[in-house]
């Protein structure tokens, strides 16, 4: 008997972009993407209830206005909380990348948010990035990231990138919970320790990813779906093709179809 595809949610928003190559990295990993229109959520001509698994891209929504992923959030949290929280609370996989990790983290998805515990402020260099950059995957909850054990080689492009927090308790609760998805490495794998530009944004213990405490939950700066083929490495020409961000994919797909 042939199994239904995950349905993917791509929300799509004023500003956002990678869109398209989010869903083509849903599809090459079997779930069956749409990207919606936000005001088509808003007029219910599109149901959330519809889908399994919710996507947030990269970007800039709304400009940007407010700093990253403010504004969204802000229409998240006004007008379909319940929905977002139906997401999360039965489950269902929730990846946000670059601008929808900022969305997730304004929103109060992810851990510590919401009362001004964890942000993604300014890059430390004090610039936009965009560079190719090697992450580890480091959560065993995390539905997301867990049994990977290869480096991911993806670009980021982010000026709001650098992971900081208020209250430096929460940086332990966040690793004694597991709850650390990915790191920034060197490509030879070993730790980036803050240097730059292996760590592109000064983020804290070289943060680029945290989950939520069931796991089903993440938030990245980075963009695997830019690297989702072998000839998208920057050293295909050469014969080099390593890291492929369609693992997480893989797992995030494959997780929603065992519930």
């Amino acid at each position: 008997m042939n199994r239904m595809k995950p349905r993917a949610l791509v929300l799509l928003a004023y500003g956002t972009n990678r869109d398209q190559d989010v869903a083509e990295a849903l599809l090459l990993a079997g779930a069956d993407p749409e990207i919606v229109p936000l005001n088509a959520l808003h007029t219910g001509k599109k149901n959330w209830s519809e889908y399994q698994m919710l996507v947030l891209p990269g970007g800039f929504s709304y400009a940007d206005a407010l700093g990253a992923g403010k504004l969204l959030a802000i229409d998240l949290q006004a007008y379909f909380t319940e929905e977002m929280q139906r997401f999360v609370e039965t489950r269902s996989a929730v990846v946000g990348f670059c601008t929808g990790f900022q969305e997730l983290v304004k929103a109060g998805i992810l851990p510590g948010s919401g009362k001004g515990k964890v942000t993604l402020t300014f890059n430390a260099c004090g610039h936009f990035e965009c560079r190719w950059v090697s992450l580890r995957p480091v959560s065993k909850i995390c539905v997301w990231t867990r049994n990977l054990s290869e480096l991911v080689e993806c670009p980021v492009a982010h000026g709001e990138g650098n992971f900081q927090v208020s209250n430096q308790a929460i940086i332990s609760l966040l690793s004694s919970r597991d709850q650390i998805a990915f790191t920034y490495q060197s490509a030879d794998g070993s730790p980036a320790n803050g240097r730059y530009p292996d760590n592109p944004n000064g983020s804290l213990l070289d943060i680029a990813a945290i989950t939520n405490a069931h796991g089903n939950v993440i938030g990245l700066m980075p963009h695997p779906e830019n690297h989702i083929y072998p000839w998208q490495h920057p050293q295909w020409s050469r014969g080099v093709a390593r890291g492929s961000g369609l693992s997480l994919f893989r797992n995030g797909v494959g997780y929603v179809e065992e519930l």
